[in-house]
Order: C-alpha cells, then structure tokens, then sequence
C-alpha cells in the first residue's frame, strides 16, 4: 500500500473524436481516458499532454477542466490538436483520419518530468515516445504503457508493465504473444482480447478473468477504463491478481454504456471542423 493519497500521472495521447455518421464529437485518448478515470474514482490524478493553438484544443481544455484535472498541465505547442474522424458503416466502426497532431511523440520536460519521478505510479498512453520510455526506465520510474495493436514499436527491455490488445478469436492462443512481451524484457504484461476476455502475466503466473457482459452504446474508452481501474487494484491497493482482473473488467463493461470514454457533454460537430477536413471526408466517401 502507497501512501493516503498516491500520485497518478497520465502522459501522452489526447484526442478529439467526430462521429461523422452520428453528427457528434467526444473528447478522449488512452492517456486522458485514463487520468479521467483515476480522477472520477477519486485518485489524485494527473494529466500531462500537449495540444495545439487551435480551436479543437478549446473543446479539449473545457473538458479537462470540466472533469477535474489541470488544465494547465496540458502545453500548448505550435500545430494542431489530435483529431480523429470515425464514419460508422453497419455498426462498425472505421477510422477515415487519425491524426496525432503537436502529441506525436511527446516528452514531458521540467517540472512536469521531475512530477514523473515522484509519482507513485506513470501510464503512458498509445503513441508513447520511445525516447520518454528509455528514460523511465532508466530513472527506475513505476510505470506502465498501452501497446494497442502496435506490440513491438517500442523498446521493452525492463519496462514494469504492458497493456496490449489481442485476439478475440478463442481458437487463438494468447500465451505465445505474452511470451514475446516478456523475452522483449517486459516485465508484466495484460492483454485484453474483448469478449473473450482478459490476461495478465505477473512475471511468473498467468492469470485470466471473463468480460462482464452488457448492453453496448460504444465500447471507446472500454480499454483505457480497464487499464486505470488495474493499476489501482493490483497495485495501489494489492489486490489478488484475479480481483484486479475481474474489477477492471466491470469498470470496462460499465464505459460500453455510454457514448465517449467516460461521461461528458456530447456535442454536434461544429461546422468549422467539417470545414477543416472536408477534403478528407470527401475523398473517404467516394472510397
């Protein structure tokens, strides 16, 4: 157990998503999502990101303000603000544009690197950069970063903990990727495969939990709730290795309920936005 009242800090990926078929936009990305998530559960969280001096970036900012966090541990970098575009064709998804914009590859410096040592515990988000991940490690930081599908982009020689996606397909054996990870030099290692289920390698057990089953709205957010939610139970809190698997996956079927990776106002697209990429959505339609 950590002291009363642990630091968390997020770093990374931020994102503002249009629905174009739905006419909407949320505001998200793994590493917000998931300091978003610490905050609502009551943690002391932080988020550090960069955005661009952009109109986007205000929606952004609002939000983060709105929810709780900092709106000043956001920088405002030279260029544009993570964007991405999703057209919705027979109930699946498809990602027309995704823009990581001024986010790309960013590295906190400062006060806000010298936060990340202090912490009682790091997550970086998607995208993270290689350069921010070497240096974790080697400052001998707690942390733990989102793979996605992108499983061997990063250095993962000592990292403490992955997250990563895989198959859902239960005719696929997930050991063999844990097996990667860990000769990759990771230390830890939860992949989550959907419907089927979740994993977790704790250097020398493998462990599984069931998804919980439930009516979906939009499963976006669903893998960022699922990692905040296991960082805290396993180890903040020194929950069993199966507790913390079976919490984060309620946390995770919780966030399926609703539009959005966690609550917030849901807002037409603005005119400005469609404006701003219509070559883009007019080259996806005629695709």
């Amino acid at each position: 157990m950590q002291n009363a009242s642990p630091t968390l800090i997020a770093v990374g990926d931020n994102c503002l998503d249009a629905y174009l078929s739905k006419g909407f936009v949320t505001v998200g990305g793994n590493a917000l999502n998931v300091a978003v998530q610490w905050q609502r559960q009551g943690h002391n969280a932080r988020y550090f990101g960069a955005l661009g001096h952009d109109e986007e970036a205000g929606i952004m900012l609002d939000e983060i303000e709105r929810i709780g966090l900092a709106p000043g541990d956001v920088e405002l970098l030279t260029g544009s603000s993570a964007v991405t575009l999703l057209a919705d064709d027979a109930g699946e998804r498809r990602f027309l544009l995704e823009s990581l914009g001024v986010g790309a590859d960013y590295f906190p410096k400062g006060e806000h690197y010298d936060a990340l040592l202090r912490a009682d515990w790091v997550h970086l988000g998607t995208n993270a950069s290689e350069k921010l991940v070497r240096r974790l490690v080697a400052d001998g930081v707690r942390f733990s970063v989102d793979l996605s599908t992108r499983h061997f982009d990063l250095p993962l020689d000592n990292v403490p903990l992955v997250f990563a996606s895989g198959p859902d397909d239960p005719d696929e054996p997930v050991k063999p990727l844990i097996e990667k990870f860990k000769r990759a030099g990771a230390r830890e290692v939860v992949v989550t495969c959907g419907k089927r289920g979740s994993f977790y390698d704790n250097g020398s057990a493998l462990f599984f939990a069931d998804s919980v089953p439930v009516s979906v709205v939009d499963t976006c957010g669903a893998g960022d709730s699922f990692i905040a939610t296991f960082i805290v139970s396993r180890f903040l809190e020194g929950c069993s290795e199966e507790t913390a698997l079976n919490r984060s996956a309620v946390r995770a079927a919780e966030t399926c309920t609703h539009l959005g990776g966690f609550p917030q106002a849901i807002l037409p697209i603005p005119q400005w936005l469609l404006d701003k990429y219509d070559s883009v959505i007019r080259t996806a339609q005629r695709a």
